[in-house]
């Protein structure tokens, strides 16, 4: 008769369902295999969530010097629990609000114990109670985040100080590889054995304190998370039903379900109101300008044109058009220097003698004669020159 494998130890179960929300959050949330670890790390949490309320390792009559070391780090229970709830994947609605209500109760008991045993000070209650999105100064919200940014960077930088060595592995270590590393050694993981240097346990109890805080102060920023989550999927639209195509597979449904062209396809069948009695949309809409049903058509046929200007008319239009407006200089070159010019033609004509167009060239040429003398009088060589007069 075989014998039936012994169960896990609490510290076993519970470092197995951290290394596997370890791996799940380096991968895609969406993926099948992502969605696998989770649904075991869930297993597995919510068995030592079991196992701790069965031991009765934590009583609100206690004070926090009252817990072991050893057991200190089963607080986070609660916390990781809420964590692999976040994580897990919910295609329809009223799912993903059990799945945030569940995480929501994690987070709220893991911050009652963390106040309970007062492991975080007045101080960092204030600061981390406060949600910095409801408040409605910019500079004010500003300022919190701030803040809340640098308490959280603090800790961080104690941490490195005081934690215990971590596995060597390709990826960078997140904070439930931390926590796993806090957990007591166990038999049936030689690799996670602490070394003489990690049995201290002022070091061991300073660094569990110190990740106690930091998750506190990230359980905040998820309630807020949350919160804000509620509101969305309580204010959005009610899903219109799905068609169900016989000939598609269950695989392919689901994988059409993550796709992004489904919004699309929700959107080209969403009809009816568009606000509610109370004045809130009940679906995405546009506003249009007046008479922008008419230009439709036209705005249609300009979508798919050349990004500029095309021409209108041909090079030999324009400039037959700008040769009218004379805009256009005509002659030159040699040819019009062996012409004779004006002077020089009227000269020429002035010689025709015994025809009147010869005699008419004459006078003209005399009185252009005349002009020129009078101005030459009258106007000296040098006359109009004052720039170099002393």
């Amino acid at each position: 008769m075989e014998s039936l494998p012994l169960p896990l130890s609490l510290s076993a179960l519970f470092r197995q369902a951290l290394l596997n929300v370890s791996k799940a959050s380096n991968l895609p949330t969406i993926q099948d295999d992502t969605q696998e670890l989770i649904n075991v790390a869930l297993n597995d949490c919510r068995n030592s969530r079991a196992r701790v309320a069965d031991l009765s390792l934590f009583s609100p009559n206690e004070t926090l010097d009252d817990i072991s070391t050893q057991d200190l780090v089963y607080l986070f229970v609660p916390y990781v629990l809420a964590e692999i709830e976040s994580r897990a994947r919910a295609t329809e609605r009223d799912d993903r609000l059990a799945r945030l209500r569940e995480a929501e109760q994690g987070f709220s008991k893991f911050l009652s114990d963390i106040e309970l045993y007062e492991i975080v000070s007045k101080s960092e209650h204030d600061l981390y109670a406060k949600n910095a999105s409801a408040i409605v100064d910019p500079a004010r919200r500003r300022e919190i985040k701030i803040k809340q940014y640098q308490a959280e960077k603090e800790i961080r930088s104690r941490i490195e100080r005081h934690r215990v060595p971590l596995p060597s592995s390709d990826t960078s270590p997140t904070d439930f590889d931390l926590i796993a590393a806090l957990l007591p050694p166990d038999a049936s993981t030689s690799s996670m054995t602490l070394t003489d240097e990690q049995d201290n346990e002022d070091e061991l109890r300073t660094a569990t304190l110190l990740l106690l805080r930091l998750a506190y102060a990230q359980a905040h920023a998820q309630l807020t998370s949350i919160t804000q989550e509620f509101e969305l999927l309580h204010t959005a639209p009610p899903q219109p039903p799905e068609t169900i195509d016989p000939t598609r597979s269950s695989s392919e449904t689901e994988r059409a379900l993550w796709t992004l062209d489904a919004p699309r396809a929700a959107a080209a069948r969403r009809g009816g109101p568009l606000l509610d009695s109370a004045g809130k949309p009940l679906q995405p809409f546009t506003l249009l300008p007046s008479g922008a049903s008419a230009n439709r058509a036209n705005r249609r046929e300009q979508v798919f044109q050349a990004d500029h200007r095309l021409p209108t008319m041909g090079i030999d239009e324009y400039l037959e058009i700008e040769k009218q407006r004379g805009n256009i200089l005509t002659g030159g070159g040699a040819q019009s220097a062996a012409k004779p010019t004006s002077s020089e033609q009227l000269a020429i004509d002035a010689e025709q003698d015994g025809t009147g167009f010869g005699e008419a060239k004459s006078e003209e040429k005399r009185r252009k004669d005349e002009e020129w003398a009078s101005f030459t009088d009258a106007n000296p060589r040098g006359a109009g020159n004052t720039m170099n007069r002393g």
